[in-house]
């Protein structure tokens, strides 16, 4: 994981592309140590422009490297360039962002240690079973429904209905809702995917058959029951992103829990603070 690194400057975003990037000596494949340049005996690396280049803001990072080589090692330079010749002590501020900034780097790291040993084919298959083999299978329905605003008008409806009106026809001339043009068809869904008096209707419906009058805070549904399907379950493949993260937070979980049971925490003080110290900039001031 790469820490965000500040954005080039303008005057150096403005400047990106003029002049061609220094060609690296052929007989060595270059790599992270390779040096690019020096400053007063400093070493700047390919490394450094690499991670660079990894943290700008999107609109910066979406231009090409022949574009962007030139103004990074640039902003380097001129960074060493101005370390090199700082004087004095750091501003409070600056010595607590660097500390901040080392802290979120190291623990940046730990995470993806943690994450890429647990990431495994066999953690992969577990949580895959987990997820859904040994889950209850899922019901998925089809159904459409007529939505109006009040039960004596889904009354009506359905004595519609009963005396043998056409259920696509109605839901286009009277439903409220988004499906009303369709006919009131609202394709496969699952039940978690409803509002639970809805969801509830349906998982007691028979195919084929007409509800009474369901309440939701969207109004009052007429539905009728097109069709049911046990869902099947995917292929690992499928849904390896999915599974994936949920090893890596797991894994990242069970490591905090873990170093945090070893450790001694003394957060009392913080605690007993009021959170509108937090905009007490006036603070890091020396």
């Amino acid at each position: 994981m790469l820490h965000r690194l500040r954005p080039l400057p303008l005057a150096l975003a403005l400047g990106l592309g003029l002049g061609a990037a220094p060609a690296l000596a052929e007989e060595e494949a270059p790599n992270a140590d390779t040096v690019v340049a020096t400053v007063d005996g400093n070493e700047i690396t390919l490394g450094h422009m690499i991670v660079l280049r990894a943290g700008l803001p999107a609109q910066l990072s979406q231009l090409p490297p022949a574009v962007l080589y030139k103004g990074i090692l640039d902003q380097l330079i001129q960074q060493a360039i101005m370390e090199n010749n700082f004087e004095g002590e750091l501003s409070k501020a600056a010595k607590l962002s660097l500390e901040n900034e080392r802290r979120a780097l190291i623990a940046g790291e730990t995470i993806n240690r943690v994450a890429n040993v647990a990431l495994t084919d066999e953690a992969l298959q577990k949580v895959y079973e987990d997820t859904y083999m040994t889950a209850e299978a899922q019901t998925e329905f089809n159904a459409a429904h007529i939505l109006v605003e009040t039960e004596e008008e889904a009354k009506a409806l359905i004595e519609e209905l009963n005396g043998g009106a056409d259920f696509s026809a109605l839901a286009k001339e009277k439903s409220t809702g988004p499906s009303g043009p369709n006919g009131g068809e609202l394709d496969w869904f699952a039940g978690d995917m409803m509002v639970e008096p809805f969801a509830e209707a349906v998982a007691k419906m028979e195919k084929g058959a007409i509800s009474e009058p369901v309440q939701t805070q969207f109004g009052w549904h007429v539905i009728k029951l097109n069709d049911t399907r046990t869902k099947e379950r995917p292929e690992l493949e499928e849904v390896r992103a999915e599974l994936e993260e949920v090893v890596r937070q797991q894994a990242i979980d069970a490591y905090m829990t873990d170093l945090s049971e070893g450790a001694k925490v003394d957060r009392e003080a913080g605690d007993a603070l009021d959170p509108e110290i937090l905009l007490q900039t006036d603070l890091l001031e020396e």
